[in-house]
């Protein structure tokens, strides 16, 4: 179990205005619309979400960073949990030619406007009750998703990724490490449940049993 970043790199290549996301409408209304997971929050006005999520080829230096560290076979079987649109699971078959490449998320949207190479491995489902067999897995992974469930489910998808996953498995979720972090993370999140420091994430690991590697992103 080991601190590694992935995703920083993609994290700080989209410019944040926070006090603007925060002053420019109401904010709690565009978070009851943008928990409904659908084309507003994809696909619609930034203030309820991404404000057009579309493919440009970002994803794929995090794909390859990722095989290399985990030593990807070429047939590997991988898993993205809270997949979205799901860039990355894209890249990694184009690297990995003769992988399978698998993901879940609770967005109906999200999985009907996949990229059509992978979108007949997506299904809709929830990440704390993941519908594989044990150890089903080389790499089960968890990118800017987990941090989105309440505390019972979020124990739950640690569970479950360790279930399902039979050798590597990694996860990524915001955090704080001072007070103009979190003011940052507060002003511009719309879908966050669980607000913690580093330290209470790994406090959270622990106690799910939780044993694989980690990535933290920060909004600075």
């Amino acid at each position: 179990m080991q601190e590694i970043e992935f995703i920083t790199t993609v994290h700080k290549s989209t410019q944040r205005d926070y006090i603007g996301r925060v002053n420019e409408a109401d904010k709690a209304a565009c978070a009851e619309i943008a928990i409904k997971w659908g084309k507003d929050y994809w696909d619609g006005d930034r203030k309820h979400g991404y404000g057009g999520y579309r493919y440009d080829g970002r994803w794929r230096v995090v794909a390859e960073a990722m095989a290399r560290h985990y030593g990807l076979k070429d047939d590997a079987r991988i898993l993205d949990v809270g997949c979205g649109k799901r860039f990355l699971l894209y890249e990694f078959s184009q690297i990995l030619p003769n992988c399978e490449v698998v993901g879940v998320d609770i967005s109906e949207y999200a999985i009907e406007n996949a990229k059509d190479e992978v979108r007949p491995n997506l299904q809709v489902a929830p990440a704390q009750s993941l519908p594989f067999e044990d150890d089903s897995f080389d790499l089960v992974y968890s990118i800017t998703t987990l941090h989105n469930l309440f505390l019972p489910d979020l124990i739950s998808a640690f569970n479950e990724m360790m279930r399902v996953g039979r050798q590597h498995r990694y996860v990524t979720v915001e955090a704080y490490r001072n007070e103009r972090e979190k003011m940052n993370l507060l002003y511009w999140q719309l879908t966050c449940r669980a607000f913690h420091t580093p330290d209470e994430w790994l406090w959270l690991f622990e106690n799910a049993k939780y044993d694989g590697d980690y990535g933290f992103i920060y909004f600075e």
